[in-house]
């Protein structure tokens, strides 16, 4: 209970103060609205957006860890997250496209990270979604290691198809990437052994499932050829 309640404080102050920022955002106080941000990111891991900038995923992860106890470490997580949206929103806003960017693909990893680890639907309702955070990223293709974030993502929710659309996002980021060949060939194998209904339900019959998998062949036979040449 104790541990319950500490949560929720936590999550009913940092909504008030993402009101805050929303209504100042909605007022045009870019200043006000990045200075709060900031003392927002000063809470969380200890610096600023400079040292958001700065740092790693794994590294603002390990900032977020440093004397919390365990329990809060992923609500905190998607607090983060959810400023990171902020910031690049308010970054978009400014004109800072490189800065926006970065915000919102470190946003996007740290809540896929979180939602690796449970259900979707336990995330808080200000969250980002997802979706949010690719429309955000548009029409700039994603980092390598962010589809394959998402292809894993999208095969746990079962969407099958949205997978098969990172795994190839993947392959036409980089064409003769052997292990990307090689995860795809595991993701197939293992929808393989998906039920009809699994696979009706994520939008990936099996017809197009083995087509799927017979294009991996060619694009290997490919890479091979390049490679031989």
């Amino acid at each position: 209970m104790i541990r319950r309640d500490y949560i929720l404080r936590m999550i009913e102050e940092f909504m008030r103060v993402l009101s805050r920022i929303n209504a100042l955002k909605k007022g045009q106080q870019w200043q006000e609205a990045a200075t709060t941000i900031d003392q927002e990111f000063q809470k969380l891991i200890g610096g600023g957006a400079q040292s958001v900038a700065r740092l790693t995923e794994t590294e603002l992860l390990a900032r977020l860890i440093q004397g919390e106890p365990t329990h809060a470490v992923r609500e905190k997580t998607l607090i983060l997250t959810t400023l990171l949206k902020e910031a690049g929103d308010l970054a978009a806003t400014q004109g800072q496209a490189e800065e926006s960017r970065s915000c919102y693909l470190k946003g996007l990893h740290l809540l896929l990270g979180a939602l690796a680890e449970r259900e979707v639907a336990e995330c808080p309702e200000f969250v980002p979604k997802v979706e949010m955070f690719i429309a955000a990223l548009e029409p700039s293709p994603l980092p390598l290691e962010t589809e394959a974030m998402l292809m894993q993502h999208y095969e746990q929710l079962g969407d099958f198809a949205k997978a098969e659309d990172a795994l190839f996002a993947m392959l036409e980021l980089q064409p003769q990437n052997q292990r990307a060949l090689d995860f795809g060939f595991a993701f197939y194998e293992r929808l393989r052994g998906q039920s009809d209904a699994a696979h009706a339900a994520g939008n990936l019959p099996r017809t197009e499932l083995e087509a799927g998998l017979g294009e991996l062949p060619r694009r290997k036979s490919d890479f091979s050829g390049e490679v031989g040449s």
